[in-house]
């Protein structure tokens, strides 16, 4: 009934089979892979032919994680798995991104590549997994896949490079000082495609060597998937690229010099309106016939491709009017707005960004439910890019894929940099409004995210600054590196390669290419380009800002203290009444966790004060030989009980109210009154003994008379 055919390989510490023939046999492809005890399943179909009129390449990554699969329940009122969370967006970009050039140029079926998580041993972290059951499934469909890739993750720890790390080792890397990087990258057998990475100031030498690494250790798993491919792939669907040779003469005859006038205009605007213009001068000389052809845009595309390409490779100038190695004028202003905790307005060129960070409590830190447990986060950042940005009227809807992945690499420059939990207690999140756009607005992020963040007081380790790389690659081998690329040579170009990091390294790397050429002496001299396009935006940045400003007034102040654990409890109280108290009492918030940290936060500091002094007098042990001011709460015939520390009472014995004999301590005490107080000690019950005739009730200083303490 089945006809199953199964491989594997030992890789790294675990074996990795690959599957199929057995399962989701209607699927185009469908292979389940397997690492450890971390199972995917990726199913891929594509249409038969594509849709009339259609000029696009129509590629769908799904990447879902199934709680069945850790051996959980869904949170939440509905229990079941709803709408994608950022790591399974994140990872269905990581997926995306190496697979889409290396389709067949000119195909435009549509295709649908499902990746789902069966299985999650909480040692191997699913997303590799998916890449390669992706891979595999699209190598074996028939699809007109020019692949198989495949996809490692490298850790950096004591010098050396580790395969695949566990994702414990990966989690939370700013408390994990041992280890510096968790580096994803994909390729196929003779080039890299894809790198994601979060560092921590690793040096361009130590990042490119991780990408060697990673490159060597994925050449295995590629040949495990061609060796399933060949007992398991089906037919190669009938696929010609289209020929349109003659409709490109008709369009390049017809509009080559308006196009590179166009491309001559410096000004963003004025140059995609130049465009325009030219295209619709271009439709007007072709036949009807050369009109209606399906290949029209994709002529005009490969048009433009030619007259931006050539020049600047020839020329070595863009069509800005920059040489490759220029960043566009900066200018970088902090304090932008008058209210916000922190803010600062980041200018490159025709990009800009309006970063804004607020600085908040424990209660505003965001809990995360993954396959591999609850953790909390108190880093923040979020990135928005309405249509307003490139001059564009547009839906307006909640956040997609691409402000996702913008707003999570700036995130992964600028975590590197955050001061610890214990020195700086604070959430702090980060929003990005970009309000221009040309090219690298997740960069102008980080820039502006590192300003904004100095500008609400927080103590980064340093500055850090992004750059966006562009690569130029011709037939014959010809190259040009493009520093601070504009969205043109962004969308025309080979390579997007984006670089954050401080003067001292690396915090974040992100690469996606094009084309299966770049070789290792291009990614050298672009990560060399891309170390001075940073110092030089640094250098722009410190005209701003040099280090962390003043607190803002409407900024939360947030204190710490540390109590033992088996007093967490008293605390807190019963039903948590004790805390409310203090809250209600001291006007704070009062957050504790379960290792006896606790973080007083008010704007006013008087407030912090009080519920400090509150804690501090439940948690606090009473000193033998201290004086204290207490106040009467009972009187009985034996004595006086008052209570003295927190909510601690004590007796002071009838003998030791005064130096004389007393009838009744009621003579000279009374419910209410304050009195101060000597601890003398505990009996043999544990019980507080008290004296109040050995300190001088005016003054509360002690009486230095030995034989009044024990009389």
């Amino acid at each position: 009934m089945f006809n199953e055919v199964k491989k594997s390989i030992q890789w790294g510490e675990e074996t990795l089979t690959l599957e199929t023939g057995k399962v989701a046999r209607q699927a185009d492809g469908s292979v389940i892979a397997t690492l450890g005890e971390t199972t995917v399943m990726a199913n891929v179909t594509f249409a038969k032919s594509p849709k009339p009129g259609q000029d696009f390449f129509p590629l769908t990554v799904h990447y879902q994680e199934k709680y069945y699969a850790a051996g959980k329940v869904p949170g939440g009122f509905f229990k079941r798995e709803a709408r994608p969370t950022e790591k399974e967006t994140l990872t269905a970009r990581l997926i995306d991104r190496p697979i889409r050039p290396l389709f067949v140029e000119g195909f435009k079926n549509e295709v649908l590549v499902m990746c789902t998580v069966l299985s999650h041993d909480l040692v191997n972290d699913p997303d590799i997994v998916a890449m390669i059951a992706a891979s595999a499934a699209l190598t074996i469909s028939g699809a007109p896949f020019m692949g198989p890739i495949a996809g490692c993750r490298v850790g950096f720890e004591d010098g050396e490079y580790i395969l695949n790390p566990e994702v414990e080792d990966m989690h939370d890397l700013r408390n994990n000082p041992d280890q510096r990087l968790d580096l994803v990258v994909a390729g196929t057998k003779d080039a890299v495609m894809m790198v994601e990475s979060e560092a921590y100031e690793l040096t361009e030498d130590e990042m490119l060597g991780a990408v060697t690494f990673a490159h060597e250790q994925i050449q295995p798993v590629i040949d495990l998937i061609v060796d399933l491919a060949e007992e398991s792939a089906k037919e190669p669907f009938d696929f010609t690229p289209p020929d349109y040779s003659e409709l490109y003469d008709a369009v390049k005859a017809a509009g080559e010099d308006k196009i590179r006038s166009a491309y001559a205009i410096t000004d963003k605007q004025e140059r995609t309106t130049a465009v325009a213009d030219a295209k619709e001068a271009i439709r007007e000389a072709l036949t009807e016939e050369q009109l209606e052809d399906p290949n029209l845009g994709s002529a005009l595309k490969k048009l433009e491709a030619a007259v931006l390409r050539g020049d600047v490779v020839k020329s070595g100038k863009r069509i800005d009017g920059r040489s490759l190695d220029t960043v566009r004028p900066i200018v970088a202003e902090t304090g932008f707005l008058p209210r916000t905790h922190g803010s600062a307005l980041f200018t490159r060129g025709e990009t800009q960004g309006l970063v804004v960070t607020t600085l908040g409590t424990g209660d505003d830190e965001q809990i995360i439910d993954a396959l591999h447990g609850n953790f909390r986060s108190n880093f923040l950042l979020h990135y928005n890019f309405p249509p307003y940005s490139v001059g564009e009227a547009g839906r307006v809807g909640p956040p997609g894929r691409r402000e996702v992945g913008h707003g999570k690499l700036a995130w992964r420059a600028l975590q590197a940099v955050l001061p610890a939990a214990t020195d700086f207690p604070y959430t702090i999140r980060v929003v990005s409004e970009i309000t221009e756009s040309n090219g690298s607005s997740s960069m102008a992020s980080v820039c502006g995210g590192s300003l904004s963040m100095m500008d609400a007081g927080v103590p980064l380790k340093s500055p850090v600054a992004g750059v966006a790389m562009g690569l130029i690659l011709e037939d014959d081998g010809e190259y040009a590196v493009l520093t601070d690329i504009l969205g043109d040579e962004d969308h025309l170009g080979d390579m997007d390669f984006k670089v954050a990091g401080t003067e001292n390294g690396i915090t974040s790397l992100q690469m996606d290419i094009k084309v299966a050429g770049i070789t290792p002496e291009i990614m050298k001299k672009a990560l060399a380009q891309a170390k001075d396009g940073r110092m030089h935006i640094l250098g722009e940045m410190s005209k701003a800002l040099t280090e962390a400003g003043d607190f803002s007034v409407h900024a939360p102040r947030i204190e710490t203290m540390n109590i033992p654990t088996d007093k967490i409890r008293e605390v807190i109280g019963s039903g948590g009444k004790v805390i409310r108290e203090i809250v209600e009492t001291s006007g704070a918030k009062v957050d504790i966790n379960d290792d006896g940290v606790i973080k007083i936060a008010s704007p006013n500091g008087e407030a912090i004060q009080k519920a400090y002094e509150m804690i501090h007098s439940i948690v606090a042990e009473p000193e033998e030989g201290a004086v204290y001011k207490g106040k009467v709460v009972k009187i009985v015939d034996f004595g006086a009980f008052v209570n003295f520390f927190g909510k601690r009472d004590g007796l002071v014995h009838v003998s030791q109210i005064e130096n004389r004999r007393l009838n009744h301590p009621s003579d000279v005490l009374k419910e209410g009154q304050e009195v101060w107080v000597k601890l003398l000690g505990f009996d043999d019950r544990g019980k507080v003994r008290l004296s109040m005739k050995v300190v001088d009730q005016e003054t509360g200083e002690e009486i230095k008379k030995e034989e009044n303490a024990e009389d």
